[in-house]
């Protein structure tokens, strides 16, 4: 189980993973590297109080709930692995990885760079 003050609100992505257990802590830390090195270049920022990357606009959001880990790719980035993600819950652009099982962090870093060409190819095409 999770324990965060509803009253903390963190600045950085730092702060907001320093609020929980340890536990969940080096599955943030890890999900939070995985990410950078997926998306070198994308700004770290919190964002509807979760960590956020950013790179022509949001990229992914993460974030530690009472019993899972929420990772936000947004519709297409979860519509374009909708098989790979099938076997885990959540919402239109939503995932939840249970804490009870491993992260599929691989699954995370292709996500995470399908996005990445997705937002880059934002930027080149014409208004």
């Amino acid at each position: 189980m999770i324990s965060r003050s509803s009253k903390q609100k963190a600045k950085t992505v730092g702060e907001y993973i320093a609020m929980y257990p340890s536990n969940v802590q080096s599955i943030l830390k890890k999900l939070r590297q995985t990410i950078k090195e997926s998306a070198p270049g994308a700004q770290e920022v919190i964002s509807y109080q979760i960590p956020t990357f950013k790179l022509n606009g949001n990229l992914v959001h993460f974030g530690a709930f009472e019993d899972h880990i929420g990772f936000f790719p947004t519709s297409s980035g979860k519509e374009a692995f909708k098989k790979e993600l099938s076997k885990y819950k959540g919402g239109k652009g939503t995932v939840q990885f249970p804490l009870d099982r491993p992260i599929p962090y691989d699954l995370v870093s292709k996500i995470v760079k399908y996005r990445v060409k997705e937002n880059l190819a934002k930027e080149k095409s014409p208004k």
